[in-house]
Formats: C-alpha cells, structure tokens, sequence
C-alpha cells in the first residue's frame, strides 16, 4: 500500500460522500454523475489492490495477509453493491446508501493501511 493512494482514495470517498449528503438535505435521489464518480473511487481501489499485490509479492507483505486480503475483498465490493441499490431505488434513500458506502470504503481504505503498516 502507498500513503499518496490512500490519501488519495479517502479524500474521493469523502467528496463522494458529501455529493451524496447534499443530495440526501435536498431530498434528492442518486444520479448517474455520482454513479460515475463512484466507479472513479472503485477504479482507485482496484489500483490499490493491484499495487499491494505487487508489493507483498514481491517481499513487503501486510502484517496480517489473511485480514487485509478479507478487508480488501470487502471494499472492493462495497461500492458495486451501493451503486446498483442506489440506482433500483429511486427515493433520497439513494443517496443515503451512497453515502454509508463512501464513507465505509474510506473507513475500510484507512483500515487497510492500519493492517499494512502493523499499527
């Protein structure tokens, strides 16, 4: 894992996050533009997952491989799964769900690099 890539892809689930509390505020259902930005954090995540992969074959594995791998699978699954409930439902509870999985793939992002690092 590298520090700039998480800073990066917390700082994106954020903004996405907020795009999607102001969308929940103004009683809003989820749009495409925000579909969008979500694929933009998975492709992120997708980077990092790659690059961790590389890094811990090549003799800079995490601390606990078997937790990060679960906690990577997990995130990488999040968002695909917000985004299609996001775009059945059709209410501001759309948005709601886009926001709960922003901010837990940021959670989880930062989760990530707690097991890497061994904190």
């Amino acid at each position: 894992m590298l520090l700039p890539l998480l800073i990066l892809l917390v700082a994106l689930c954020v903004a996405l996050g907020g795009w999607a509390a102001w969308f929940v505020v103004k009683d809003r259902a989820v749009i495409l533009n925000q579909l969008w930005g979500g694929a933009i954090v998975e492709g992120v995540l997708i980077a990092q997952a790659i690059t961790a992969a590389i890094r811990s074959a090549t003799g800079a594995p995490p601390s606990d491989p078997l937790l990060f791998w679960g906690y990577m699978a997990t995130a990488l699954v999040i968002l695909p799964i917000a985004a299609a409930w996001a775009f059945a439902e059709r209410t501001k509870w759309s948005s709601v769900v886009l926001l709960v999985a922003a901010l837990t793939v940021a959670f989880l992002d930062y989760r990530l690099w707690q097991i890497w690092t061994g904190a």
